[in-house]
């Protein structure tokens, strides 16, 4: 165990920075734990995580306006996802690109469909680097005030591993009940 979190610590900015691309919450977490246990540095990795997801962003936006025939198979799957996107554009205007990081689902689309539009890049990239640096922080500062519990956790989960199901369980099922009410019509 202690091998691999010393695997991670080595290379845990690169593998921080690749995973932000993409989204970043859980590497994002990892890090911000790593950082309370002394093995990374807090400040570096909401940096890096900030930076990778407002250029992970940035990639989408561009490939969805400068490159469409790429794009398309894409677009053809997610078209009615997409309208859903422009609804809440318009609902909801530019704030749409701040909430988006933290919403499962929204972290892909919003750019691609925002780049279908005639919206401006500048402000697109405004939005974007307000939005990952708030996400950056608030997420790197929750996972580092809750590492003394997460890594408690995790402990006692390795002592007790007939326990990591019931865990599971009731982390799947909180959320599955979270889901449907979040989602039910009003």
């Amino acid at each position: 165990m202690q091998e691999t979190i010393d695997l991670i610590a080595k290379y845990g900015y690169v593998i921080l920075f690749l995973y932000s691309l993409g989204g970043g919450f859980v590497a994002l977490i990892g890090a911000s734990v790593l950082s309370f246990a002394g093995k990374m540095d807090i400040t570096l990795s909401i940096l890096v995580a900030s930076i990778a997801n407002f250029i992970g962003d940035l990639m989408l936006f561009y490939m969805a306006r400068y490159q469409k025939v790429m794009m398309q198979p894409y677009l053809a799957k997610h078209r009615r996802k997409l309208a859903l996107v422009h609804i809440l554009m318009r609902k909801y205007g530019s704030f749409i690109i701040v909430i988006k990081k933290y919403i499962y689902g929204l972290k892909t689309l919003v750019p691609i469909a925002i780049a279908l539009t005639p919206y401006s890049l500048a402000k697109f990239n405004l939005y974007n680097a307000l939005g990952a640096i708030i996400w950056g922080i608030s997420i790197g500062l929750l996972g580092y005030f809750s590492g003394g519990i997460l890594i408690e956790t995790f402990t006692m989960l390795g002592k007790y591993p007939f326990l990591a199901p019931v865990f599971i369980a009731i982390l799947l099922g909180g959320l599955w009940l979270w889901l449907s009410r979040a989602t039910k019509r009003k």
